[in-house]
């Protein structure tokens, strides 16, 4: 019995402090995490959250440009999983699909584009201040004229943007807002298991697939 508590417990520690299990529920991230694919997060890269309190230790880490994260989402309990594009400082802004940073085209080899359509902006009286203070509110939500050509804004301090590589069917940062970096929760690490949901069937080839951040 005591060696079950002892299993039990391990487990318990391992899960609140180093590895969580994710399963990708949208194509958000295509093609590089498809639904059905299960990943094993590392929790601590980030910070490690004190389970039952709103205690990150380190307070404040953060991510690398491109890498991938698991986070909370700020508006409802729920984890999204999207890419990091823009850190504290920086402007970021995107004209026909293309994204800058700091007036320069980002290369991103790993995003698809699945919708030919470019959505063009129904104002042009915007002032950069007014755009920036309705990015940091969240009122873009449902402003579908964002998807293509948004910005510029700049990342506030603490903040990160983030992107899914399906970037034509992807809710992320142009619409919700900078992410506060206190809701990263980790980085994937490897998908140990894949489940097809359209096909119903294990998709072998992704199994034990190394994520790459690119």
């Amino acid at each position: 019995m005591r060696g079950w508590l002892y299993t039990i417990l391990i487990v318990l520690l391992i899960r609140a402090f180093l590895i969580q299990a994710y399963v990708i529920p949208t194509g958000s991230m295509e093609d590089t995490l498809l639904p059905g694919d299960f990943l094993f997060v590392f929790k601590p890269i980030y910070g490690i959250v004190i389970p039952l309190t709103p205690i990150k230790i380190p307070e404040r880490v953060l991510p690398k440009r491109r890498d991938i994260v698991v986070f909370r989402f700020p508006y409802e309990p729920k984890d999204y999983v999207k890419r990091t594009i823009g850190l504290p400082g920086d402007t970021v802004e995107i004209i026909n699909k293309q994204v800058y940073i700091n007036g320069r085209p980002l290369k991103e080899p790993y995003v698809v584009f699945k919708d030919r359509r470019i959505i063009e902006w129904p104002y042009d009286d915007i002032s950069p201040e007014e755009f920036q203070r309705l990015w940091e509110s969240g009122e873009l939500m449902d402003a579908e004229w964002v998807r293509d050509n948004f910005g510029p804004v700049v990342v506030p301090d603490g903040k990160i943007f983030v992107l899914g590589d399906n970037r034509d069917f992807s809710w992320d940062s142009r619409f919700w807002g900078p992410l506060d970096v206190k809701y990263l929760r980790g980085r994937p690490l490897i998908i140990y298991f894949s489940w097809d949901p359209k096909r119903r069937r294990i998709r072998f080839n992704r199994i034990f697939r190394i994520v790459w951040n690119w």
